[in-house]
């Protein structure tokens, strides 16, 4: 049976206080559904994170890492600094990190590399943007993301993947996303996997969605047969809502 895993993305939010404020929250409120929970706190945070967590059944992950073990890469962070301090998931091709940093399918896949040769897992995301949706081009653009990044990898590497769909295009647009165009394309990119890995590793995935869950809409989008949670962004910084989504399931 797959994983329901619902974790938070914190991004370039919360200091020090203010996270183990959010953490003592969280510890607070009690959870009612088998989901899997992690949380992504700043690069800074990360060790106070793990250490305010270590009791509880909350997982902490890291926003993003570097493919280079070290060396001459400033202001980088690589797979064995994340495990040295107790961090052993990393989202990794999150939208702002392509939008913003210009992160490649080529060097995601060096990123994807870097973090299974670790014993790290990976929650790798992907997504299409406005224009791709309106132009019905949706679909190939994230078959294209998921080859480029992972498709050279052995079945077995997929034991260690979670997938997580965002829809660029449903997040700060003015646009909605529909459970229903959710779980469309879920069910595309499950298809995409067992075309490639057949059923038994296409049906093993847990996939996230991404595009702005909420308390309200949470319960009908993790009921669609094909999405196994969510990558939750703005509401994963409220405790309360955070967890209505978590117990959603």
């Amino acid at each position: 049976m797959r994983k329901q895993i619902v974790a938070g993305n914190w991004k370039m939010n919360n200091d020090l206080s203010q996270t183990e404020s959010l953490i003592s929250e969280l510890k607070k409120i009690k959870k009612t559904s088998h989901a899997e929970v992690m949380v992504a706190p700043t690069f800074t945070n990360l060790l106070n994170a793990v250490v305010a967590l270590k009791s509880s059944d909350i997982e902490v992950v890291a926003q993003n890492m570097h493919f280079a073990e070290n060396g001459a890469y400033t202001g980088e962070i690589s797979a064995s600094m994340l495990k040295s301090v107790g961090v052993k998931t990393v989202i990794l091709g999150h939208s702002e990190r392509r939008a913003y940093f210009n992160e490649t399918d080529d060097m995601l896949a060096k990123k994807v590399d870097a973090a299974l040769a670790n014993s790290m897992r990976v929650i790798f995301c992907f997504g299409e943007e406005l224009a791709d949706r309106k132009s019905g081009n949706h679909e190939q653009v994230v078959e294209s993301q998921i080859k480029n990044a992972l498709f050279h990898l052995e079945a077995s590497a997929f034991q260690n993947i979670v997938l997580a769909y965002e829809p660029v295009w449903a997040i700060g647009t003015g646009e909605t996303a529909s459970p229903e165009q959710a779980q469309d394309m879920h069910a595309f990119i499950r298809k995409t996997l067992s075309n490639k890995y057949g059923n038994t590793v296409a049906n093993s995935v847990s996939i996230l969605y991404g595009g702005s869950v909420k308390p309200s809409n949470a319960q009908e989008i993790f009921s669609k047969p094909d999405v196994d949670g969510g990558l939750i962004g703005g509401a994963a910084l409220k405790a309360t809502d955070f967890f209505a989504i978590v117990n959603a399931f």
